[in-house]
């Protein structure tokens, strides 16, 4: 089931690195935190608890999926995982690669930041192709 208003449903929100019938991961195009994703539920659910126990199970394993992508891909000093939802109550999930020097830390990264931007730490293209040849591995191949 699809909300009409609802952005993430109406929209891949970002370039997707990995999709089935269930659910997307979409790389968020952030140069102050390379490597964000999110991992969004294809249907408009607004919390974890509105899914049966099995899609809460699934959903997480991708999720996990995808920190452990980043992780091997990035190398942070620390991986935030969130699930928030106010502006946008579709039930989807940040994987957010931390380090040390990055604009925010060790605050959340929507806090007000403490230092200057840093340069890019790796293309995006090579975080791209890394990150979907690795998720393939762990997930499969993407299918409808």
């Amino acid at each position: 089931m699809r909300d009409p208003n609802c952005p993430l449903c109406l929209a891949d929100a970002g370039d997707v690195l990995w999709y089935d019938a269930f659910c997307r991961v979409i790389w968020v195009d952030d140069a102050d935190y390379p490597g964000f994703c999110r991992v969004i539920l294809n249907a408009h659910v607004r919390e974890m608890t509105d899914l049966p126990a099995a899609d809460r199970r699934r959903l997480m394993d991708v999720v996990f999926a995808v920190e452990a992508v980043v992780r091997t891909v990035f190398d942070p000093a620390k991986i935030n995982l969130a699930s928030l939802g106010n502006v946008v109550p579709h039930l989807h999930w940040h994987v957010i690669p931390r380090f040390a020097d990055d604009r925010h830390f060790p605050d959340a990264i929507w806090a007000p930041p403490r230092r200057e931007a840093l340069p890019p730490r790796l293309p995006a293209a090579d975080f791209k192709s890394q990150c979907e040849a690795l998720l393939r591995q762990r997930l499969g191949p993407p299918r409808e």
